[in-house]
C-alpha cells in the first residue's frame, strides 16, 4: 500500500493547474519531466482512462490513489 502523503505530494506536483485533477496533457508533462519525452499526449490520454473511473478523462486525486493501491 503506498503512503497517503507522498502519493498526494505526486498528485498536487502533476497536477500543474492546481484544480483537483490530472489532465492528459498534465500527465504527459510530468511523464516528460521524469525522462520519458516519448509519450504523446495521445498516449497520455489511453494511460488516463485506464485509471479514469468515472470517465469523465481526468484523474481525481480518489483515482490516482486507487490506482496506487491496486
Amino acid at each position: 500500500m503506498a503512503d497517503i502523503d507522498e502519493a498526494r505530494k505526486h498528485f498536487e506536483r502533476i497536477d500543474a493547474d492546481g484544480d483537483g485533477f490530472i489532465t492528459a496533457a498534465e500527465f504527459k508533462t510530468a511523464l516528460a519531466q521524469g525522462g520519458d519525452w516519448n509519450v504523446t499526449e495521445a498516449v497520455a490520454e489511453v494511460i488516463i482512462k485506464t485509471r479514469d473511473l468515472n470517465g469523465d478523462k481526468v484523474l481525481s486525486f480518489d483515482e490516482f490513489w486507487a490506482y496506487l493501491n491496486k
